[in-house]
């Protein structure tokens, strides 16, 4: 058995399994959007994802161990993804990723908001919002009472999004 890594670096090791654009996209849209269907992160991304791509990197995650895949009992050809504790665990990156790009990169006022609240929201939001993924993707009790940390970034994306709707 041969060892395909490049070093044992945890940098190179990570990058190894998340490091293409693609695949911190989809677990963006599954974290972000609750996108857990096929046709859902193929369709629904803004950034256009091909078929063939979106089906080698789900492989992957699901080698990795970030994401799993159930039958969904609605319709015998379709799955269910969801995000394992591994996956989860990766929101803190994606924010901190999302705050530096909202700092230093011409974002858009809609796409920027739920990086700007994460950002202010700290750790302290981070934590709960991966609860949140807890509840959603591996079946946990969630605690909390009220709006969760989910429906409060969709919320304020929604309103940027009316505010900035020409029509």
């Amino acid at each position: 058995m041969t060892d395909d890594r490049r070093s044992g670096c945890p940098i190179n090791l990570t990058l190894e399994v998340v490091g293409d654009k693609w695949s911190l996209l989809i677990i963006r849209d599954m974290m972000f959007g609750n996108r857990r269907h096929f046709r859902e992160l193929l369709t629904k991304s803004e950034e256009g994802i091909s078929s063939n791509i979106l089906a080698d990197r789900l492989k992957t995650l699901l080698e990795a161990g970030i994401i799993t895949r159930e039958d969904d009992p609605s319709h015998k050809q379709k799955g269910i993804y969801s995000l394992t504790e591994q996956g989860i665990e990766l929101l803190p990156i994606l924010a901190q990723m999302a705050a530096w790009g909202y700092k230093y990169l011409p974002v858009s006022e809609e796409l920027g908001i739920r990086a700007r609240l994460l950002s202010e929201g700290g750790p302290k939001m981070w934590a709960e919002f991966m609860d949140e993924l807890r509840q959603t993707h591996l079946g946990h009790v969630r605690r909390k009472k009220g709006l969760s940390v989910g429906e409060r970034l969709q919320a304020a994306y929604e309103r940027v999004a009316k505010r900035n709707d020409p029509a």
